[in-house]
C-alpha cells in the first residue's frame, strides 16, 4: 500500500535497496522514504544490520588418522556502507561462510594430531575467522567473531580415548597405593625399632636395679652381721629368689590346672 502511494517505509537495523528501471539507485536507511514507482522507482529488497550467527559442522581426519567433527560458530554482519555489494554480489552468504569455514578447517586439521587439534582449537579458531575476514570483506560483510565451540571425535576414537585415560588413572591409583604401603611399612619398622629400643632400655634399667640393689643387700647384710662373707651373702640372695621363682612357677601351674578343670566341667554339664 505504502509503494502505491509512492512511499516506502524502512525498519530499524535494516536498510533497502532502491533502482532505478532496474539499476541500482542508492541506499534507504531506516525511515520513510518517497518512491514515485511510475517514473521508474522500486525497491528491490532489503538487508539487515544484526549480527547473525551461523553454526558449521566440518569432518574432517587429524595427522594421526583420527576421525573428528569440528563445529565452528560464526557471527557475521552486513556492512552499512557496502550494503550494494552484499545484495547484489552473494546470493547466498550462508553458504559461501560454510565453504570457507570447511576449507580452512580440511586444510589446517590434518596437519595436527588429534591431541594437538584438542590443545589449539584457539589457534584453528582464530585462522577461520582471518581467513573469513579477509574474503568477506570484498562481499560487503564482516566477521564479528569466530569460535570452535566443540570437537568431537569418532565413536571408536572416544572409547579408545577413555580406556586410555581410564588405564592411565588405574596406573597412577596403582603408583600411589604401592607408595603409601610403602610409607606404612616403614613407619611400622620404625616403630618397632623404637618400640624394641625403649623395650631394652626398660630391661636394661630393671636389670640395673636388680644389680644395685643386691649390691646394697649385701653391703647392709655384710655390715649389720659380723663373720659373714660376700660370697655367702650372695648365695643366700640367690637361693632366695631361686625359691621365689619356683613358688611363681608352681602358682601359675596351680592357676593353669584350676582354669582347664573349671572350663572341662561347664563343657561338661553343657
Amino acid at each position: 500500500m505504502g509503494q502505491a502511494l509512492g512511499c516506502y517505509q524502512v525498519e530499524e537495523s535494516n536498510v533497502a535497496i532502491k533502482e532505478y528501471f532496474g539499476k541500482f539507485e542508492e541506499i534507504l536507511e531506516p525511515g520513510c522514504h518517497c518512491l514515485p514507482w511510475c517514473l521508474g522507482y522500486r525497491i528491490a529488497g532489503e538487508l539487515s544490520l544484526r549480527v547473525q550467527q551461523l553454526e558449521v559442522r566440518c569432518e574432517t581426519k587429524t595427522k594421526d588418522h583420527a576421525f573428528v567433527t569440528v563445529v565452528a560458530s560464526v557471527q557475521y554482519q552486513a556492512l552499512a556502507d557496502k550494503a550494494s555489494d552484499a545484495f547484489y554480489r552473494l546470493s547466498n552468504t550462508r553458504g559461501q561462510i560454510q565453504s570457507y569455514v570447511f576449507d580452512v578447517i580440511r586444510a589446517s586439521v590434518p596437519k595436527l594430531e588429534l591431541d594437538a587439534v584438542l590443545e589449539q582449537k584457539n589457534d584453528i579458531a582464530k585462522s577461520v575467522e582471518e581467513e573469513l575476514e579477509k574474503a568477506m570483506s570484498t562481499y560487503g560483510y564482516q566477521i564479528v567473531q569466530t569460535l570452535i565451540v566443540d570437537i568431537e571425535p569418532d565413536t571408536n576414537v572416544k572409547r579408545a580415548m577413555n580406556e586410555i585415560n581410564a588405564a592411565a588413572r588405574l596406573r597412577v591409583a596403582a603408583n600411589e597405593k604401592g607408595e603409601a604401603e610403602k610409607i606404612l611399612q616403614i613407619k611400622k619398622a620404625e616403630g618397632e625399632a623404637e618400640s624394641k629400643y625403649l623395650s631394652g632400655l626398660g630391661m636394661a634399667r630393671q636389670r640395673r636395679a636388680i644389680v644395685d640393689g643386691l649390691r646394697d643387700g649385701v653391703l647392709a647384710f655384710s655390715e649389720n652381721v659380723t663373720g659373714t662373707r660376700t660370697k655367702d651373702v650372695m648365695e643366700m640372695v640367690l637361693m632366695t629368689q631361686y625359691f621365689d621363682t619356683v613358688k611363681d612357677i608352681a602358682t601359675q601351674v596351680r592357676d593353669g590346672l584350676l582354669q582347664g578343670n573349671a572350663s572341662q566341667n561347664l563343657i561338661q554339664e553343657l
